[in-house]
Parts: structure tokens; C-alpha cells; sequence
């Protein structure tokens, strides 16, 4: 799919897109099977990897191959994406900044890299500590724009270790005007004092702009209890999202399946999530 077909699946699908991060550089959880497969058996419809290294690509569990992200799709029959820093060396910390390698950054390189290995999407966000800031991300989107062929996602879903505020009205305009497809927001329940009436807002006013909206869960609680990830799930569809990310902090750089399974669960009921984990990649 073109970035324009991509977006337009998303929203059609009124609320019911599920976005599983996974952290591609550790052996997975089900040991010979990588991340993303599982992800994808229990309801993910979008896969992003994190901390994939673009200059020296791994992804555990995968086949050996020179065309990784290819070979992945293959495997998956899903959008693949990648989270791509925008380290902003002149960020006021709130804690020591973690040194991540230039494959890992967003810039130039990276970008046409994307481009060339087959991703659908990149993600513009930051790693705790790594020092990414709002400033950063909207310099970097128009970058992106010009550079990456597929769908841009920004925003971030907690601090990053940066002292500024995560849910920031005036960067996110920002991130419009400069070109980002979809505005990632930390989910309601995730991060402290954001409340679901201030999300309603935020939702409202970025598709009144003509972006899509997701939520993330990117404060390990995507290993909670399946209850607590109902929780989330239902508020934030309330909330009006597009995309419901679910992070990375399981066994093995993963989500728990199960929690994965029970978000497909609320967000869309058994019916599409049968027929979501059930269907062959071939058809």
C-alpha cells in the first residue's frame, strides 16, 4: 500500500487497528519465531520495531536473508514500520543520556535506508533516555516527508528523559503543519495527570486538522493484567483513537500475547479478532 492507501485503511477502520511494538535485537519469546509472527497471531495489524539498528540490522528469530524487512512482510503479511530517534543532543535531562547508535537515529540516511529495506512506516518517537524532544521530532518530520516515501508517525509517548511536557498541544500543531500522517499520544491510564476529557480534546482538535490519532502504551504496563489493558483499550477508543499501540516490555521484547489477544478482543470483539488471527497471510 501507498502512505495515502495506509491511511486510509486505518481510518476506515473506525478505532479497531492494533500496533505492536517489538523489540527485534533479543531472542524472542517463542524462541525460533520472531516477535512480529507472534504479534500477529494474537490480532496485531501493524508491526513497529524498536531498537533496530538500520546500519547493522538483527531481528531475532528470523531467517537469514540480505532483505530482512522483505522477508519479514513475507512472514507477517502485515504493514512493518520502525522507530526512528530524533536525539536532541541540547535537551535538558531528567536523568543520564543514553548514547544510541546513528542506524537507530532519524536523519537523512536513515530515512532512504527505510525506504530501500521496505518499510511501510516510520515512527518518530523516542526511547527513555535517549534525549528526544518535541523540537526534534517537528524538525525532523519535513525531513521525512521529503526523504521517506511511506507513512510518518510522531510524538511521544513518555518523556524520554527530557524535562518538558509529553501531551503538548502547540508541538503537536507542529508535527501537522510539518506533515505527520498519524500524532502518537500516551494513552490515557499510562501517563500521570492526563485525563480522558483532556484526550477527547486532543483527539478532536488533531482530526479536525486532518490527521490520524494513536494511543501508546509505552510505560511497561503493556505486562499488566488483562484487565488493566481493557481498561486502556476501552478509554481510549472512548477517546476516539485510530491506532492502539502496545508496547514492547514483555518476556523477550514483546507484549504479553495474551494482552495483545485481549486488546484485539475490546477494541473490535471475537468476531474480527477471529477472523484477524485465523485468516492466511496468503489470501
Amino acid at each position: 500500500m501507498t502512505a495515502q492507501e495506509l491511511k486510509q485503511s486505518i481510518l476506515a477502520s473506525e478505532g479497531r487497528t492494533i500496533l505492536s511494538e517489538n523489540i527485534c535485537s533479543r531472542d524472542p519469546q517463542a524462541m525460533d519465531v520472531t516477535n512480529s509472527e507472534v504479534a500477529r497471531a494474537f490480532g496485531a495489524d501493524l508491526i513497529l520495531l524498536n531498537v533496530l539498528d538500520l546500519n547493522n540490522p538483527y531481528i531475532g528469530g528470523l531467517p537469514e536473508t540480505d532483505e530482512p524487512i522483505k522477508t519479514l512482510k513475507k512472514l507477517v503479511g502485515r504493514p512493518v514500520g520502525v522507530n526512528l530517534e530524533p536525539v536532541d543532543n541540547d535537551a535538558e535531562m531528567t536523568e543520564e543520556l543514553m548514547d544510541i547508535p546513528e542506524g537507530r537515529k532519524s536523519s537523512e540516511e536513515t530515512f532512504k535506508k527505510a525506504n530501500d529495506m521496505g518499510f511501510d512506516f516510520i515512527c518518530l518517537t523516542g526511547n527513555p533516555g535517549t534525549g528526544v524532544t518535541n523540537k526534534a521530532i517537528a524538525d525532523t518530520i519535513a525531513l521525512a516527508k521529503n526523504t521517506f516515501n511511506g507513512l510518518i508517525i510522531a510524538g511521544k509517548m513518555h518523556g524520554a528523559g527530557v524535562s518538558e511536557s509529553v501531551l503538548n498541544m502547540d508541538a503537536i500543531d507542529q508535527f501537522i503543519e510539518a506533515g505527520a500522517d498519524v500524532i502518537l499520544l500516551p494513552a490515557v491510564g499510562t501517563i500521570p495527570g492526563i485525563t480522558q476529557d483532556e484526550m477527547v480534546d486532543v483527539v478532536r482538535a488533531i482530526k479536525a486538522k486532518g490527521s490520524l490519532v494513536m494511543s501508546a502504551i509505552g510505560t511497561s504496563q503493556e505486562s499488566a493484567s488483562v484487565e488493566t489493558i481493557r481498561d486502556i483499550a476501552l478509554k481510549n477508543k472512548i477517546a476516539g483513537v485510530d491506532i492502539q499501540h502496545i508496547g514492547d516490555s514483555g518476556y523477550g521484547g514483546l507484549a504479553p500475547y495474551e494482552n495483545i489477544f485481549e486488546m484485539s478482543k475490546t477494541i473490535r470483539g471475537a468476531r474480527h479478532t477471529v477472523r484477524m488471527i485465523s485468516g492466511s497471510i496468503n489470501r
